[in-house]
Formats: C-alpha cells, structure tokens, sequence
C-alpha cells in the first residue's frame, strides 16, 4: 500500500502539503493540489479517514437522519409510501460519493432529550448532516437549527446560521395537477390527501384549493379523505369515499403510491380509468409508468435534490450560509386522465 511519503516525493512536495490537499482542511494553490492529487492516484493512495479525524482534520462524512427518530430507519426505507425517498437517497449518495464524502446512517433512535441526536452525530465527528422528511416535532430539528452543525433538511423545514432546507415547491406542483384536471372539464374532483401536519402534505393541499378556487368551484369536504401515504390507507379511504360518493369525475392522490391503493378501490367498484374516473398522483416514481393505465402525476426532480442537498452542506461547512431552495416541478401527463364523460 502507498504511503503519503511516497505521495510526497512523487508530487514534489512536503507530507503536511499532502496531508492539507488530501483532507481539505486548508487551501492550496491549484497546481500544487493537482500534482498531489494526479500522485495519489497514480500510487493508488488511500489516506486513513480514522487516523484524519483523530488528527482534527476535516471529517469527510456526512451523517444521514430520515424520519422520526423513534424509529429504526433502514426497516422504515423498506415500506411502500418511501419509495420516493430512496430515490432521494440514490442523488444524495452520488452527489456525497463524487464530492468525496460518504455517508453515515445512525441506525437506532436516540433519546427524546432535543441535544441527544447532536451529540450522537458530534461523537461520530461528521462533518454535517442531512435530514429526510422529519415529522414538524421531531425534536432533532430545533437542535439541529440551534447547533453549530452544519445541517440541510429534505422535505422538513429548518433554517438558521448552520441550517438550511431544500424542497420541492409542492403547493405549485399540485395547482399544477389540478389545473390540469379542470382543463379537461372536470368539476368534481374529489381528492385524497395525506396528513397536514407534514409540510409536503399541508402545502399540495394548499396548491388544490389555491386552484379550484381560482376556478371559481367551492370545496366540497364530502369529497374529501384523509390517509396516512401509504398504498393501503389510500385504498381504504377511496373505499370509504365510495360508499357515500359515486358523482366525482376525478381523484386526486397526493402521492403516487397512494394513487395505485386508489387504482385499486376504482377497479374494484367496476370503475375504469379514465373513461369513468380520472386519477392523478405525485412524484413520478418509477413505478407510475408501469400501473394500468400509465399514471398522470406531478415530477419532483429527485436528482436536483440530492445535489442541491449536498452542495448547500458543503457550503455551510466551508463557512457559507445559503438561502433555502425551492425546486421546480411539472405534470408529466399519461393514460390515466381524460376529458369527462357527458
């Protein structure tokens, strides 16, 4: 195995200049970082990340929190309604991997005292810490905000001198969905939501009533059901709407793994999509192309998350304070939606 010595004398300069391009915990000028760099990889060099953190050189791990913290994480990635965020998870990991980082998964919850989670993550020396649609009372947010770590939420909302957040603009996305459907000419369009509590869900709810209002259509809460994201609590509350309501024309699931519980309930009730109902979800998963018929939804752009994930990170840990990003998404229409039927 190469050592730094040989690294040295092949790039022409000392081990501490080495030692300072290889960990990053100072500036160098680029040609010197070049030449050290091209040896490294000429000799194959691999620098002992334990040996840097015990040294105080800077960490090149980035710890990644999902969820509540009251449950064991990698289990939860396994279930149907985060199927989203392992694509999320997939842009985070390429964007860490190729800025040199890897990443650390605290896989068992710590305890309900708010500094708890930040003196977990201080003992493992990370260099920051991305988190993952943490519920709004998730006590680690708060801690988080109030730390000196630097932190970057993903579908959560914190923000402070060492925090900031990227997230979809979900509220546009789902006026966007449902403009869609009233271009068509649908007017009873019920609606299947997720909790409220949950910041994505408060504000696609937002985005629907923002535009059924703007078309002059009053809110019908007969026409509305609560579920909790998953397959199976969106296909029990289309079965309930079903029992009482037969006269909507459209559905609109605020996940795409809601949307195919709700696929299911319509067909069900001998109801085809879309000549009796048209369904639309939000996402764009994978698996929205392959459901019958192809579903109409809403595309978040997983691959831009995760980079702006990580290079808002890196900026804070390289002393900047970023703004929040706000993404853009767009309504990828398939099979699943139509004009109504007179």
């Amino acid at each position: 195995m190469a050592t730094s010595e040989e690294v040295a004398r092949l790039a022409g300069v000392s081990r501490a200049t080495v030692s300072r391009v290889l960990s990053g915990t100072a500036k160098v000028k680029d040609a010197t970082r070049i030449r050290v760099e091209a040896a490294a990889a000429r000799l194959g060099y691999q620098p002992d990340v334990a040996a840097q953190s015990l040294s105080g050189a800077r960490s090149k791990t980035i710890a990644l929190g999902f969820f509540a913290n009251d449950v064991w994480t990698l289990s939860q990635l396994t279930r149907p309604q985060y199927h989203f965020h392992l694509d999320v998870l997939h842009h985070i990991e390429a964007a860490a991997a190729k800025a040199g980082y890897d990443l650390l998964v605290p896989s068992r919850p710590t305890s309900a005292a708010s500094d708890s989670y930040v003196r977990l993550l201080r003992s493992r020396r990370v260099a920051g810490t991305i988190m993952v649609a943490c519920p709004p009372d998730d006590v680690r947010i708060q801690a988080l905000v109030e730390s000196r770590l630097p932190t970057v939420f993903v579908d959560a909302i914190g923000a402070g001198p060492h925090a900031t957040y990227v997230a979809s603009d979900n509220a546009d996305g789902a006026r966007q969905i449902t403009e869609h459907l009233l271009a068509l000419g649908h007017r009873r369009i019920a609606r299947i939501t997720g909790t409220e509590t949950d910041p994505s869900g408060r504000d696609r709810l937002a985005g629907i009533r923002a535009a059924l209002g703007a078309a002059g259509i009053p809110e019908d809460p007969g026409l509305a059901r609560r579920s909790d994201w998953s397959t199976e609590g969106a296909y029990r509350a289309a079965l309930d709407l079903l029992e009482t309501r037969r006269d909507f024309t459209a559905v609109i699931a605020e996940s795409d793994m809601m949307a195919i519980g709700i696929l299911r309930a319509l067909h069900e009730h001998g109801l085809r999509v879309p000549d009796d109902v048209s369904i639309t979800g939000f996402d764009d998963i994978d698996l929205a192309a392959f459901t019958q018929p192809p579903l109409t939804t809403v595309r978040q752009d997983t691959d831009a998350i995760g980079a702006a994930a990580v290079t808002s990170l890196l900026d804070i840990i390289d002393g900047g304070t970023p703004p929040p990003i706000l993404l853009p998404t767009e309504v990828v229409v398939r099979r699943s939606t139509a004009a109504p039927r007179a």
